[in-house]
């Protein structure tokens, strides 16, 4: 009988083994945990938008805060979810101090300092059509719109924020924000850009979430056409050029080559995001069993951790945490 040397199944034998040779292991400190922070007083409205996820305000933040330093989630992305009647065309509330997102920040602070708050910056929580810049005759006029969103980004990090993480895939604003926050003394606050942003359908959710849904999409004059991966390393390579800390490939899922593309050759940290809409595709499919949910979860983050992110935004960060090693 012929001596066949590859036997791949005798490191796979015993749970032992296979955990001694796992190549891609899942923790809790590689979770980014969503947070829609609301107005008014101590709020924990369920988002019909997105599975288990909850618009927070008031005291309800601070007890969400706890929850999530607990089960060993180290960072929140703050997302704000406005009253109508604080928005306007010119995006006004995004630089006023003190606003929604600024008070959200600071209770998160006070409450949890160990916290890392990143903010995402987008003007279509703040203005009142909806979309992600200020509007010229129809359009998006891009140095408009990241002047201000390099002042806002001085608001949010006079708020306690960490990192800032402009989502609107603008030209130039790494460059303008970074400028921006150095001359206001704020050099230590970290930007996370959304540089490998696809428009993508699958973000339907959040922005039903987030009442940041335009009448018109605009999105495909900003966002990277779906097929275009060199298009997202090239946006990749300015954003980290310009002071870029760390970058976010977005939807992760779908973007599985462009992680493993740029994890060998970009020099800063990869941050995946996992979205609403696989989210809610996967809650559905799951319905009542959290255990298989939890099951697939895992597995799927793990493959965008595969793939070369470091770490992963998920609306799941605080019920999988737990069962993570």
């Amino acid at each position: 009988m012929s001596l066949d040397p590859t036997r791949l199944r005798r490191l796979r034998r015993t749970s032992a083994l296979r955990a001694m040779v796992n190549e891609t292991a899942l923790r809790p400190t590689d979770l980014i945990m969503p947070i829609f922070a609301g107005t008014g007083g101590d709020r924990r409205e369920p988002l019909a938008a997105i599975p288990g996820v909850n618009l927070l305000a008031g005291a309800s933040l601070e007890r969400e805060a706890d929850a999530i330093v607990r089960v060993g989630v180290p960072a929140v992305l703050v997302f704000g979810v406005l009253d109508e009647g604080s928005k306007d065309a010119a995006a006004s509330e995004a630089v006023r101090p003190g606003n929604a997102v600024c008070e959200a920040i600071g209770r998160i602070k006070n409450q949890r300092p160990e916290l890392m708050v990143i903010a995402d910056l987008c003007l279509c929580e703040y203005t009142d059509h909806r979309h992600c810049g200020i509007l010229r005759e129809g359009r998006i006029d891009n140095d408009a719109t990241v002047a201000v969103l390099a002042e806002a980004a001085v608001v949010l990090a006079r708020a306690g924020a960490d990192i800032i993480a402009p989502s609107g895939v603008m030209d130039g604003v790494v460059a303008a924000l970074r400028r921006a926050l150095d001359a206001a003394g704020l050099s230590d606050v970290a930007l996370m850009p959304y540089s490998a942003k696809f428009a993508s359908g699958f973000y339907g959710p959040f922005k039903a979430a987030s009442q940041s849904t335009p009448q018109e999409s605009r999105h495909a004059t900003h966002q990277i056409q779906v097929g275009n991966s060199r298009e997202a390393l090239r946006k990749i390579a300015v954003d980290v050029e310009e002071g870029a800390d760390l970058v976010i490939v977005k939807p992760a899922l779908t973007s599985l080559d462009v992680l493993a593309l740029a994890r060998d050759t970009v020099p800063v940290p990869l941050v995946g995001y996992d979205v609403s809409g696989f989210h809610a595709m996967l809650a559905h499919h799951c319905g009542t069993d959290a255990a298989l949910r939890r099951r697939l979860t895992c597995e799927l983050l793990t493959c965008i951790r595969r793939a070369g992110a470091k770490l992963i935004i998920t609306y799941s960060a605080k019920d999988i945490a737990p069962h993570l090693e």
